[in-house]
């Protein structure tokens, strides 16, 4: 197991960790959440043993492997599902001593090695490779093209699909999901859901949080608290314990001015004096109560636009794409005040460029787009953090957008989005992405928008940003198109969803819960199928039917082997996670407890090797059906 002994951390003149102590169980998958800078990162970092520690011990057992995301992706020619292969160490480490003794004429370990090759499952290696590009949204043949020809969020993507192609047995994941479109998010969510090692995850994404962890570690006040179950259950438990801290901070106020009030009263009387120092001491001694601090640092609101025009925008028989290509076409659309437009599709399908369209930065190719005379946009997408000028102010890029607005005005409007005080006149170069999507926010609400078009406005924020950006947007009048990651945001601000797929644009039929089979779905029906071809092709189509007919009978004992075992999964998962459950409870650790603790941890052990067994012989199973089964299948 994982543990923190007495643990204290420092960055510079920051005290991080005091004094704090965690147990964490193989195969737990843990969110961890906290404030921005409160040092949740360090944490990581401490870990992977890039920080040390100022005081206690951290004790991770020998032999782990662990995984994380490095932050850079190197410029190189190399393609890359070579690159993701490279994230499987040990399979790296067999291929090399593989090729030194084939070199070397060494049979011997050349059969020894080849063994430990086909234990690891090295010989699928590049299908796996293959599977996470796919899942994290890459085009089949995109694995060969060479890392540097790939974008900033795209290599991120590599370097994600890398680090889970490492067979881990403990996993830290920064804030995976921040170049991540909603598709690649809901793989993403079922494939660390099937993870069996230990997971830590940063993730400001509440429903991605609720999802993937089973508990969630609460960094706060330089303490560690480990609340059992969900995102959710956390805030659940947290306000229950912050109500009943606030009631007790408030008692104890009371019973200090008491004292006090006392002490006042009675130092200068002789006959009360002895009395009044002793109350002094019992003050001293009293352990303050911090105050609850349940409102967020964030509070803003969307001032009334000045005009709400009837229709705001309306594209009739649009068609929109770059150069001769066309992404769009046929698009029918009118946007009133008051609309709330969620888009959904896979990843290039054409929501940005819709967004773009509505934006009036991408002309139509086609048709005819008519907006309102009144019509003022406000329009966030990532590029947009880059375009703040690096030596202005958050308050001199407030005051250009608005001469006559008084210095204090603006700084106060500044506050509600995190830069009070002197924050508001430091420059734009060195602030981090989070506080510059703020920034972006401010100055595009200052603007009085009634259409606005938000394309992925919650990368880099954290979860109480999110929360105060979702208030305020219920609060909006005018109309709001937003494309996100975060369902939360899409489920508590959009009344309509907006399916762009295809090259059209059209209701989604269904709520956001239903997207994802939806989009089990679309995959499923785009695996390849048996093509015509040429004429003779056609003439053999009743020996292709045939022959297929033949496939699916045989394969009817494997997939029902299949089905038992994945049955048979589904039932240890849900008792593995009981069982976690329980062996969470703090009491189980007392002295008293021992034999049942034990008692529980050999029924862990036992479930374990029952679930390794399993999956197993559902791989097994698995690679005969994909073996056996013949395209179109």
């Amino acid at each position: 197991m994982l543990q923190l002994k007495d643990l204290s951390l420092r960055r510079g003149p920051n005290l991080l960790l005091e004094h704090t102590s965690l147990t964490l169980y193989p195969g737990q998958r843990v969110g961890l959440v906290g404030s921005n800078g409160c040092g949740k990162s360090s944490l990581l970092a401490l870990l992977l043993g890039d920080l040390h520690a100022d005081a206690g011990e951290v004790c991770i057992p020998a032999g782990w492997e662990t995984a994380h995301v490095a932050q850079h992706t190197p410029e190189t020619d190399r393609p890359a599902i070579e690159f993701v292969l490279d994230g499987d160490r040990e399979l790296r480490r067999i291929q090399a001593e593989l090729a030194a003794a084939t070199r070397a004429g060494e049979g011997l370990r050349q059969g020894e090695l080849l063994g430990r090759l086909e234990a690891i499952e090295g010989y699928g290696a590049e299908s796996r490779a293959a599977r996470l590009l796919h899942g994290l949204g890459f085009a089949p043949g995109d694995e060969r093209r060479p890392v540097k020809t790939y974008s900033g969020g795209w290599r991120m993507r590599l370097a994600l699909a890398r680090t889970l192609m490492c067979r881990s047995d403990l996993l830290l994941l920064d804030e995976p999901t921040n170049h991540l479109d909603l598709d690649a998010v809901i793989w993403l969510e079922g494939w660390l859901k099937a993870y069996p090692g230990t997971l830590i995850l940063i993730s400001h994404d509440r429903d991605f949080l609720d999802a993937v962890c089973q508990q969630i570690l609460h960094l706060e006040q330089r303490r560690l608290t480990l609340y059992t179950g969900d995102y959710s259950a956390f805030e659940r438990q947290r306000a229950d314990r912050l109500a009943q801290q606030q009631t007790a901070y408030l008692r104890q106020q009371r019973e200090i001015a008491q004292i006090q009030g006392f002490v006042e009263r009675f130092r200068a009387k002789a006959t009360k004096a002895r009395q009044a120092q002793s109350r002094l001491k019992a003050l001293e001694r009293m352990q303050r109560i911090a105050p609850a601090h349940l409102d967020s640092p964030f509070r803003f609101t969307f001032e009334a636009a000045e005009h709400l025009p009837r229709p705001l925008l309306r594209l009739d028989q649009a068609t929109a794409g770059y150069g001769e290509r066309a992404v769009i076409s046929g698009l029918e659309l009118s946007i009133e005040p008051g609309d709330r437009l969620g888009l959904l599709g896979p990843n290039g399908a054409g929501k940005s460029t819709l967004i773009k369209v509505l934006a009036g930065t991408l002309p139509l190719q086609a048709g005819h787009l008519e907006a309102a005379q009144e019509l003022r946009v406000g329009y966030f997408a990532q590029h947009q953090l880059d375009q703040l000028d690096r030596d202005n102010s958050p308050l001199g890029h407030l005051k250009r957008l608005d001469p006559t607005a008084t210095e204090q005005g603006l700084r106060d409007y500044l506050g509600g989005f995190g830069f009070a005080g002197d924050r508001a006149l430091e420059p734009v170069a060195p602030l981090s992405g989070g506080e510059k999507a703020r920034l972006v926010l401010a100055i595009l609400i200052l603007q009085r928008p009634n259409l606005l078009l938000l394309d992925e406005p919650t990368n880099h924020l954290d979860l109480e940003m999110r929360h105060a950006l979702s208030e305020a947007l219920q609060g909006f009048e005018g109309a709001l198109v937003l494309v996100s990651h975060d369902r939360h945001l899409l489920r508590v601000t959009c009344d309509t969803l907006l399916l762009v797929d295809g090259g059209k644009v059209r209701a989604f039929e269904g709520d956001l819960d239903d997207y994802p089979a939806w989009l089990a779905e679309q995959n499923q029906s785009a695996r390849p199928s048996v093509k015509e071809g040429t004429p003779e092709d056609r003439n053999d189509r009743k020996q292709l039917r045939r022959q297929a007919a033949q496939t699916r009978q045989a394969l009817q004992p494997l997939r029902e082997r299949e089905r038992l075992l994945e049955q048979r999964l589904a039932r240890l998962d849900a008792t593995g996670k009981a069982l976690e459950e329980r062996l969470a409870a703090p009491e189980l650790y007392q002295p008293e407890s021992k034999p049942r603790l034990l008692e529980l941890l050999a029924e862990q052990r036992q479930l374990k090797a029952d679930l390794e067994e399993t999956e197993e012989a559902w791989i097994q199973v698995s690679e005969a059906i994909e073996q056996f089964q013949g395209p179109g299948l």
